[in-house]
């Protein structure tokens, strides 16, 4: 079986309506559109969440929220748990979270680490950003923090 030769089920597909080809077609003269007015004319109808002039749904409804994303800073987050990967008094920086595969990528603003988890060995760790959780945990485990 080749996709050239497949072909849809018997019946299964209709002949496109023709508009416009004479009275006898039963869709002659107006094409289905009736007689006047906005929608039978070429390029008729009215736009997305129009409501014929009454103040539209979109608009009545109240905004909510504050969004502050064109002045945030995007860090890649690591959490303190999946420090554990890493060799005992090794250095961690960014291309190491990059080489044992725990960042694919590094953001804009560097690396943040933060407290989720147990770390259980003594590193030293360089990044843009630490949480305080994050500094405790790996001053507790003997380690240093580096803010880069």
């Amino acid at each position: 079986m080749n996709i050239q030769s497949l072909k849809p089920a018997e019946n299964s597909r209709f002949k496109q309506k023709r508009l416009g080809r004479g009275i006898g077609s039963g869709l002659g003269k107006t094409s289905g559109k009736g007689m006047k007015g906005q929608n039978s004319r070429s390029g008729g109808g009215v736009r997305v969440g129009f409501e014929g002039g009454q103040m539209p749904l979109i608009r009545r409804l109240p905004r909510r929220g504050f969004n502050n994303k064109i002045f945030a800073k995007e860090y890649s987050i690591v959490n303190v748990a999946d420090l554990n990967k890493f060799d005992d008094k090794s250095v961690v920086d960014a291309d190491a979270l990059i080489q044992t595969g725990i960042l694919s990528k590094i953001e804009k603003y560097g690396v943040k680490i933060l407290g989720n988890g147990k770390l259980e060995k003594s590193l030293t760790v360089k990044a843009s950003k630490f949480s305080v959780a994050a500094k405790e945990k790996i001053e507790k485990a003997n380690g240093t923090v580096e803010e880069v």
